[in-house]
C-alpha cells in the first residue's frame, strides 16, 4: 500500500539556535534568500518566530515583528513540495491571532507583485493594497515591485 502518508503538524515557537534550518527552507524557497545573519537577528525583543513541523520535520516559518499596535509579516515559507495545502494560510493565520493577542491593531506585509498566488491568499483573509515600492526586490535582471497590504484587527 504505497502513498503519501498523512500529514502530522504542529506549530511551534522557533529559537535562534534553528536559524540554520530556517536558512536552509528559506534556500529552497526565495530566489533571493534571506542571509543566515539577516534571520537570526528576527529573533530579538520585538520578534516572534513560528515553524510548522510535519512529524519532526521543519516545513514552513513565519516571523512576525511587533511594535505596540503595529504588526507586520516580516517572511513566510513553505517548504515547494508542501505546498498548495493551506500551510501558509495556518501560519499566516496563527501569527493573526499572535499579533491580536498581543495587543496589535493592524499587521502589515509586503509581497511581491509577481506572486499572485500568495495576494490572493491575503486578499482572501482580509489583506487590502495600501500602497507600492517600485523596484523593491532584486531579480535575476533588475528590479521587481513590492505590494504592500495591510489587515485591520
Amino acid at each position: 500500500m504505497g502513498g503519501k502518508r498523512p500529514m502530522t503538524l504542529a506549530l511551534k515557537t522557533l529559537n535562534r539556535e534553528q536559524a540554520p534550518l530556517l536558512h536552509e527552507l528559506e534556500s529552497v524557497c526565495h530566489r533571493f534568500p534571506m542571509s543566515l545573519t539577516n534571520l537570526e537577528t528576527c529573533f530579538g525583543r520585538f520578534y516572534h518566530v513560528i515553524g510548522l513541523f510535519d512529524d519532526e520535520e521543519l516545513i514552513g516559518f513565519a516571523i512576525l515583528h511587533q511594535l505596540f499596535e503595529d504588526a507586520t509579516l516580516m517572511d513566510i515559507c513553505v517548504r515547494p513540495t508542501s505546498q498548495g495545502q493551506g500551510l501558509g494560510k495556518r501560519l499566516t493565520e496563527a501569527l493573526i491571532e499572535l499579533a491580536a493577542t498581543q495587543g496589535a491593531e493592524r499587521m502589515m506585509l509586503e509581497v511581491r507583485a509577481s506572486n499572485e498566488r500568495a495576494i490572493a491568499l491575503y486578499r482572501q483573509m482580509g489583506f487590502v493594497q495600501t500602497g507600492m515600492r517600485p523596484n523593491y526586490y532584486q531579480l535575476e535582471q533588475g528590479k521587481e515591485d513590492a505590494i504592500l497590504m495591510e489587515l485591520l484587527f
